[in-house]
């Protein structure tokens, strides 16, 4: 219910958070995320933008985050490059629904509002803190 836009932000992030000893190029977060490089310059171009992470050039440049992970809600992430949308009015477009949502569309509305609640209660660092060493988070 996310986009695919949005995971690669959060698993940029994450990873970011998971190496913050020192800024990581596009191509070292592509490798450790599995996100295609081309991809992710935008979305890293887009963190930037949002302020949520920070370039830096030259020979120990790359990317670094700009807050801290107790502080970064994953909302944050997601609403920086492809916001979360609510269902406003019938998506077919039914003269009969106006701005009135059938049954159908207003629980898939309450789901998207349920989902938004977690992920704006939820930081980087809560899934840091969740994180199994069986299961890597990213690859390192």
């Amino acid at each position: 219910m996310i986009s695919q836009t949005a995971e690669y932000a959060l698993r940029a992030v994450v990873c970011l958070a998971q190496n913050p000893e020192k800024p990581l190029t596009n191509v070292e977060i592509a490798r450790l995320t599995k996100v295609p490089e081309h991809y992710l310059s935008k979305v890293l171009h887009a963190l930037v933008k949002g302020g949520i992470v920070r370039s830096q050039r030259g020979l120990h440049g790359g990317y670094i985050l700009t807050q801290a992970i107790d502080q970064l809600p994953l909302l944050d992430i997601i609403n920086t490059v492809d916001p979360m949308r609510q269902i406003e009015s019938c998506p077919l477009k039914l003269g009969a629904h106006g701005t009135n949502l059938c049954a159908l569309h207003k629980r898939i509305n309450h789901s998207m509002k349920l989902m938004e609640e977690v992920f704006k209660n939820s930081t980087v660092q809560t899934i840091l803190d969740e994180r199994s060493e069986s299961i890597p988070l990213c690859e390192s």
